[in-house]
């Protein structure tokens, strides 16, 4: 992810009102740092990452930037309307919901305001959102007999089988192949 001009508007607005060239890292940011930290470790850079680096500089811009921004509470119905755009997208497997940029350029709102009103709507990150929608469809294919993790995890969006398989027993507590055994068993 790149500090883009189109991403500062997107955050701080178009006028850069820096008020302090300083940031102070209290408690909060330096919590926000160390999860970014953490889901770059994760695999999920389209999104997890994604989310958490809008959500570090979203803190700097608090601190930074005087006056309104665009990233401050949307209405209510608003929101709604959005969260249910981007669910249609996701559920549909459109390219554009590959990563939260992607996704936010195609509904016409930046990513911090995608992310947030994902969270205040549905009470969940649209991460995790998307992670349900694919596990889903992972579930559905091994049930169907898919062999190949590897396959499932490209055609799936993943960074490789590693990331399946831990998102897959982070949501589950299984592996894809104990799944694929269990979804086999007679009842």
């Amino acid at each position: 992810m790149r500090l883009t001009p189109a991403l500062w508007r997107a955050l701080a607005g178009d006028e850069a009102r820096v008020t302090r060239p300083v940031v102070y890292v209290d408690p909060r940011l330096d919590l926000t740092h160390r999860r970014v930290l953490t889901a770059a470790g994760a695999g999920d850079l389209d999104y997890a990452l994604t989310e958490r680096l809008t959500d570090l500089l979203s803190r700097v811009v608090e601190q930074v930037v005087t006056g309104p921004t665009p990233m401050g509470a949307s209405p209510a119905k608003a929101d709604h309307a959005l969260v249910a755009a981007a669910r249609a997208v996701i559920g549909e497997g459109d390219p554009a919901a590959n990563g939260l940029f992607p996704l936010a350029e195609l509904l016409g709102v930046s990513p911090y305001r995608l992310s947030r009103a994902f969270t205040r709507e549905l009470g969940v990150s649209l991460t995790r959102y998307r992670n349900r929608v694919r596990l889903g469809r992972a579930l559905d294919r091994l049930e169907g007999g898919e062999s190949s993790l590897a396959t499932l995890a490209a055609d799936l969006g993943f960074a490789d089988q590693a990331h399946l398989c831990r998102t897959v027993r982070e949501h589950l507590g299984h592996t894809p192949t104990a799944l694929r055994r269990l979804l086999a068993e007679p009842t």
